[in-house]
């Protein structure tokens, strides 16, 4: 017996690291984590309440009168995602069966798909909520299919390959397949120029060409936001 108690009380401190360590890595998901030196690409989306869609692939209502801007930066290389989140119309309380009500899914328009990131919701009074901030996968979003997370094996390159079949939304208790909805959209990372009807002719590394009187404020936002983080580094350096 003295000699099997150290034994088992090895067995017992390594167990308790494995199950530390396990802990530790299933803490590090959805890390919230400083924005990064430079990003691999960027997206925006124009969510309103006629792109919404049901589970069974059906239009459904959102609500009337709201949208959203999503503004979305990502270095893929180091697998985070920031996030510029803004709501406006959008009442009532947050209801999702995932971790939170404001997700990107994985799915074509008009179809419905999993959620692969969910995000902080934006919060506010009045009209208008917002949130920010940058997120480190990998990711999670506490809705089980198949017998894991939606966001296991998810990576920021899959949007980056084919950012149309990705769409962000935000779901309340009154609109639960989504209050608002919209596709990802490229926004080339030279930026645009503005005017109306402006036009950016993307590269092979920016993707498609985006037309700014096309995708609205929201692509401009984002590419302004581009612009000054350029800025802030060409001043550090």
């Amino acid at each position: 017996m003295r000699r099997a108690l150290p034994k088992l009380a090895v067995l017992s401190v390594l167990t308790a690291g494995a199950v530390a360590l396990s802990s530790g890595a299933a803490l590090a998901a959805d890390t919230e984590v400083p924005e990064p030196d430079s990003f691999t690409s960027m997206f925006t989306v124009m969510a309103t309440p006629d792109m919404v869609v049901g589970t069974n692939d059906q239009p459904a209502p959102g609500q009337p009168g709201a949208s959203g801007t999503f503004n979305y930066r990502i270095n893929s290389d180091e697998e985070i995602i920031c996030y510029d989140l803004t709501l406006r119309g959008v009442t009532g309380e947050y209801q999702s069966p995932a971790r939170t009500a404001t997700h990107i899914h994985e799915a074509q328009p008009g179809m419905s798909g999993p959620p692969r990131i969910a995000f902080p919701n934006p919060e506010g009074e009045g009209e208008t909520r917002t949130s920010s901030g940058c997120l480190q996968g990998p990711f999670t979003t506490g809705v089980m299919a198949n017998g894991q997370d939606t966001g296991t094996g998810f990576s920021l390159r899959q949007i980056e390959e084919d950012p149309a079949a990705f769409f962000g939304d935000t779901h309340t208790a009154e609109y639960t397949a989504g209050a608002v909805r919209g596709q990802l959209t490229r926004v080339p990372m030279g930026g645009v120029e503005t005017g109306a009807g402006a036009t950016a002719t993307a590269g092979d590394d920016a993707g498609p060409a985006v037309t700014a009187g096309a995708v609205g404020a929201g692509v401009l936002a984002a590419v302004g936001a581009g612009v000054a983080l350029a800025r802030r580094r060409g001043a550090r350096s």
